[in-house]
């Protein structure tokens, strides 16, 4: 694997975490929102944590994106499961939040789920160009 896919990878992970750490920032300053008032939703938009946490979650996107058009589904998702490692870790020392110690044994559980699930190769088919994707013409 090139060093541009494991940036991709890392790309789905760090940016899926630290869009929803930003939403959460965002919507804790904005207040509750509630199913009478879903509107609120879309003016919630405007706080800039949660403007700049969509914005994230759209690179998280392309960068998921990305890794699926060379990588089967049970390679590249471990990846955004790795996320979760770095949400704990950002909420717990820059939104300080209390995280127990059920939650840690949780994230090494998934550390180690990840590291299993990363084994073997990254696709168990050779890639479709987008020429043989193309339906063929027959002749008459």
């Amino acid at each position: 694997m090139t060093p541009r896919k494991y940036f991709v990878l890392l790309g789905v992970a760090v940016f899926g975490a630290i869009g929803d750490s930003l939403l959460s920032r965002g919507m804790k300053a904005f207040g509750e929102v509630s199913p009478q008032h879903i509107s609120h939703i879309f003016v919630a938009v405007l706080n800039p944590w949660v403007f700049l946490g969509i914005f994230f979650l759209l690179a998280f996107m392309a960068s998921y994106l990305t890794a699926l058009s060379w990588a089967d589904l049970t390679y590249v998702l471990p990846a955004t499961a790795f996320g979760y490692v770095f949400i704990v870790l950002i909420a717990r020392f820059l939104l300080h939040e209390q995280v127990s110690p059920l939650r840690w044994l949780g994230v090494f559980l998934i550390s180690a789920g990840v590291g299993f699930a990363a084994t073997g190769p990254e696709s168990s088919h050779a890639p479709k160009t987008a020429v043989e994707t193309l339906p063929t013409r027959t002749e008459p």
